[in-house]
């Protein structure tokens, strides 16, 4: 008799963002086709018993091989990028096809492309970054590229060769409600942040401290408000990132609880790290040098309530991997920089799912269903993936994860698999790990070592989002963008 599925994961405790329950997974053409207490027959079988199975992570806020206009270069392509996200339990990547100024948003897609193509290991999309929106972008390029399956972007209110300018911020919001698009953004006031650095090292502050300084919550809370403004005048749903603390969350929660469609990511930097870390010039405080900086305890607790209390809808890693080492990471400007010439970010592709498995379910912080949701379900819910990424039901990707949450370690850097030098986890006790990563019902991490060949991950096209598009409003909203959209909402 020939067996009925190409693999079947045996004696699964399966999560869901919904549910738990215990069955067999059937996989075939690697995709879910049965779930039940019992399938047939298949040509393999791994036995889960006594294990959590949860959908493979959903990383949707990560940087691999982007372009960088200070002439640093980041440490992990697409190929160490996706192994090392593999290893870490993360089956699907939406990194981003980053536009400079001067160049149109077509040219940066097709380099990024380029960049990707033969070395993924898992599954990848793309967002876009929009720094330049001309007539040609707005007009043509955005619109054609949204219905091509590149179906969100990213803004930003900060830095120079990438913010916008408020008008401009409105002009790219009102095409991602007429054409279903989501939209992130990176919301601090970049003209505070300005002000502050020039009179921070002026005062001789360019030890890594200063970034924290130069950022303080109040930097971020106006830009948050004022991007919550903007998505309420266009009613438009937006995706604050990486949120550092308690002044922008209370934005985040005073919209929400108007039903301003505001959703919000936060990563594991602001659950795990605080300002301490840059407290001295040491390699590991400029290690830890990224945007919205690590805050105080009180904040930290704060993210964490963030998440337990639904204010959070996405766990990112936001990896941007710079080596301490050599004159291309972040030390690009010299041995020992001023902490506004330190390329920002950090990496964390690898240890994003662990450090939310172990610090928040492990502790009691957060249930299994909360935890899919946070690191896999919502994610490709947002950005147009799901149902096909994102969760265990028949029709989806077999992207699976089988957990080992029976060990206690010390996580070192030494373990991982990126191309950084570094990890800013060094010595973070941790009792969970991937005992089996599955892409497509295929093994591409082991519990040892990853498995599968470079190139085998595939592109994703992203459908619009649901949760993108426009909504009936009451009053005086509603008419005035009746009057500018001739009468109805529109979208692509």
């Amino acid at each position: 008799m020939s067996a009925e599925y190409d693999l079947a994961v045996r004696n699964a405790t399966a999560v869901t963002a919904a549910d738990v329950q215990h069955c067999d997974i059937g996989v075939r053409g690697g995709r879910i086709v049965a779930m039940a207490e019992r399938l047939g027959a298949a040509s393999r079988d791994i036995d889960a018993a006594g294990r959590l199975v949860t959908p493979g992570g959903v990383d949707s806020h990560c940087h691999l091989d982007q372009p960088m206009s200070d002439g640093s270069v980041m440490a992990d392509d697409f190929r160490s990028g996706t192994v090392s996200a593999a290893c870490g339990g993360t089956t699907t990547i939406i990194p981003f096809a980053c536009q400079a100024k001067g160049q149109s948003l077509q040219a940066a897609v097709d380099d990024y492309h380029r960049r990707a193509e033969g070395k993924a290991l898992i599954d990848y999309g793309f967002h876009m970054i929009v720094s330049d929106p001309t007539p040609a972008v707005l007009n043509d390029e955005l619109p054609r590229l949204i219905r091509a399956g590149y179906a969100s972007f990213k803004l930003y209110m900060t830095y120079d060769d990438l913010k916008l300018n408020d008008r401009q911020i409105i002009e790219v919001l009102a095409l991602a409600r007429r054409e279903g698009a989501m939209t992130m953004i990176h919301a601090e006031n970049a003209d505070c942040i300005a002000w502050l650095t020039e009179r921070l090292l002026a005062a001789g502050m360019g030890a890594p401290i200063g970034h924290a300084l130069s950022r303080p919550m109040a930097v971020e809370r106006e830009a948050t408000h004022r991007a919550i403004s903007f998505a309420e005048l266009l009613d438009v749903p937006l995706l604050i990132v990486h949120v550092s603390g308690r002044e922008a969350i209370e934005q985040i929660r005073w919209a929400q609880g108007r039903g301003i469609r505001i959703y919000a990511e936060t990563c594991p930097q602001y659950l795990f790290l605080t300002e301490a870390v840059l407290e001295k010039d040491a390699p590991l405080g400029y290690g830890c040098i990224c945007s919205p900086p690590p805050r105080d305890e009180a904040n930290r607790q704060a993210v964490w309530d963030g998440l337990e209390n639904g204010t959070f809808h996405v766990l990112s890693s936001d990896h941007a991997p710079f080596r301490l080492a050599g004159d291309k990471g972040k030390h690009v400007a010299g041995e020992k920089p001023s902490f506004d010439r330190v390329p920002n970010g950090i990496p964390g592709l690898e240890t994003r799912m662990a450090l939310l498995m172990s610090g928040g379910v492990q502790s009691g912080r957060l249930d299994l269903n909360t935890f899919v949701a946070l690191t896999s379900t919502n994610a490709a819910k947002l950005y147009g993936l799901y149902p096909k990424k994102g969760t265990i039901a028949v029709g989806a990707d077999a992207d699976l994860v089988v957990w080992d949450t029976g060990r206690a370690f010390t996580l070192t850097n030494a373990m991982l698999h990126h191309n950084v030098d570094y990890t800013p986890y060094e010595g973070q006790p941790l009792n969970a790990w991937p005992a089996i990563t599955l892409s497509r019902g295929e093994v591409v991490w082991d519990g040892e070592s990853p498995q599968g060949a470079a190139g085998r991950g595939e592109f994703l096209r992203a459908e619009r989002p649901v949760t993108a598009q426009p909504k009936q409003r009451p009053g005086a909203t509603r008419r005035w963008l009746e009057a500018i959209s001739g009468g109805q909402p529109q979208h692509g």
